[in-house]
């Protein structure tokens, strides 16, 4: 239920392409039912990950996450650090809550924007439960506090194990304007909680131009 860090994240104002690398998460979670949907292969990155050609956005902190194909609303915190540098988790007892990372990029900002959330907790599903379920191809909308809207396009949908999660390949600042989605996931142990994590990764397709937030 918490978050779990090997190392500590970048600054926000780093040049692009530079490699720096956050550590594997895990949200543990101890609640009961059906698993969470996991993703198959045929979801996986398949050869050259996909470069944004949009104009992407200045800074701003974003207030929603919508993903239509699973009726997703919901939103968004920021998220710092812990006394130890590990990144914060959103308050476990909100089930319908994601977390941005406020030190990362903005979502519609070049860089990456890493956004989380839990998988579920002992009432039941949370926020990104259906995260394995989405496709390549599915969009996510993040609404900002300016108003504009950055819609990305998933390209890939992946389940890691925690004890070989892609640092470099999830959290690299990216030259274009990417956006990871991460939950927990995978196998599922008493004892541990969940092994891995289920991380979407999505390129900016498009944008709405600030205004009136929605």
């Amino acid at each position: 239920m918490g978050v779990q860090q090997s190392r500590g994240p970048w600054p926000g104002t780093l040049a692009a392409g530079a490699a720096l690398v956050l550590g594997a998460w895990l949200l543990h979670d101890g609640g009961p039912g059906a698993p969470p949907p996991v993703p198959g292969v045929a979801q996986a990155l398949s050869g050259f990950a996909p470069v944004s050609v949009v104009p992407p956005l200045g800074p701003s902190d974003p207030i929603r996450i919508r993903i239509p194909v699973v009726r997703l609303d919901a939103p968004v915190t920021t998220l710092g650090l812990d006394s130890r540098g590990h990144l914060q988790a959103p308050p476990e007892a909100d089930r319908n809550l994601a977390g941005w990372y406020r030190g990362g990029a903005s979502p519609g900002q070049r860089g990456t924007a890493i956004l989380a959330g839990h998988v579920d907790n002992k009432a039941g599903p949370a926020v990104f439960y259906h995260l394995g379920a989405l496709r390549r191809g599915d969009r996510i909308e993040i609404v900002r506090a300016d108003g504009a809207v950055a819609v990305y396009q998933l390209y890939a949908i992946e389940v890691h194990d925690r004890k070989d999660f892609p640092d470099d390949r999830v959290y690299r600042q990216a030259a274009d304007a990417q956006l990871r989605v991460i939950t927990c996931g995978g196998a599922y142990s008493d004892e541990h909680g969940y092994e891995g994590n289920v991380v979407a990764y999505g390129f900016l397709a498009d944008t709405t131009r600030p205004g009136k937030p929605a």
